[in-house]
């Protein structure tokens, strides 16, 4: 394959692919991003070599239009939450199902493709899970010989815009003293930003990694109870950090989902049942030193930004859009 130089992105608006897009300008690529609302991307356009695009990304002859002329294809769409316009068939398998047909018409020879640690179609413990996994299984068996793909399976995702620990961060400060946590003893490996977006620029035109999948998790796991009591320290929160049995967390997520912007659902919940084992260690594969959580983390959970952040993130999860991924 030719030195891939134009490269459209979906999701590019959204956390990992601003970074993905900072990486991809970095090292001498043209960017086009596709948006339904490219007024609420502007920051994107401070990156020199990036094209914003308003089009809607559900709308094959939309893909087809904008793909045209590509060298690859980087799809980051996905929801961790179903809404009423936006369901997780529909965002998880029927767009990926799109975007590999456009590639075929459009003869576009690379699609990279983000998927989530433990997808499976027929295993995955939540729908979320499943569907993740019917995506992977669709781009693994029907791609052809023409459309390489890669496929990559990050743990939880964490950086300056997150939406695991702002949330939490969100959650504790309204919280009473005690803090009762669903899945408390579940463990995560929690992933850098920086670093999953450096696994999709180091593969881009690595021919080995063609019909590769890689599991994306950091250097250590912790307990999802420890993850929130560091929260808890950063932001200066005195909280009792309580974990709760299968049952009553189960009860919480049931009540939680019919919150606004459904902080907290019971497909969350079996989602967080995997776990945060990494059975494939692409970062280790790829080269990529891993960033671990005390790096990063306390440069953006110790200010009063925290309730800044949560408070939009309330804002917009409540429209069901597909930025936070």
């Amino acid at each position: 394959m030719s030195r891939i130089h134009r490269v459209c992105v979906l999701g590019g608006g959204g956390f990992v692919g601003r970074t993905l897009c900072q990486q991809l300008v970095a090292s001498g690529r043209e960017v086009t991003v596709l948006s339904r609302r490219p007024e609420r991307r502007r920051q994107l356009l401070t990156l020199p070599g990036v094209k914003l695009v308003k089009a809607d990304v559900h709308q094959p002859a939309e893909l087809e239009k904008y793909f045209s002329g590509m060298d690859a294809v980087i799809n980051l769409i996905g929801i961790l939450n179903e809404f009423r316009y936006q369901k997780f068939r529909d965002v998880h398998v029927r767009l990926p199902g799109n975007v590999m047909r456009a590639c075929w018409k459009t003869e576009v020879p690379r699609l990279l493709h983000m998927s989530a640690l433990h997808a499976d179609a027929g295993t995955g413990m939540s729908e979320y899970l499943r569907t993740k996994g019917e995506a992977e299984q669709l781009l693994h068996v029907d791609a052809g010989d023409h459309l390489h793909v890669s496929r990559f399976r990050p743990s939880v995702i964490f950086g300056p815009e997150d939406q695991f620990f702002n949330r939490f961060a969100g959650l504790l400060r309204y919280s009473p003293w005690i803090f009762p946590l669903a899945a408390g003893r579940v463990k995560l490996s929690p992933v850098y930003v920086g670093d999953v977006a450096q696994a999709f620029i180091r593969t881009l035109e690595e021919t080995a990694s063609y019909d590769q999948r890689y599991d994306l998790c950091g250097p250590h796991e912790y307990t999802l109870k420890e993850l929130v009591e560091y929260t808890a320290q950063l932001c200066g929160y005195k909280r009792k950090v309580i974990p709760l049995g299968n049952r009553i967390s189960m009860l919480q997520a049931f009540f939680m989902e019919m919150l606004p912007g459904k902080p907290f659902t019971l497909d969350n919940y079996h989602s967080l049942q995997t776990g945060g084992d990494c059975s494939n260690d692409g970062l280790g594969m790829l080269g990529i030193d891993k960033t671990p959580v005390e790096a990063v983390v306390p440069s953006y959970l110790n200010s009063e930004h925290t309730r800044a952040r949560y408070d939009m993130y309330r804002k917009f999860a409540g429209r069901g859009e597909e930025r936070f991924q």
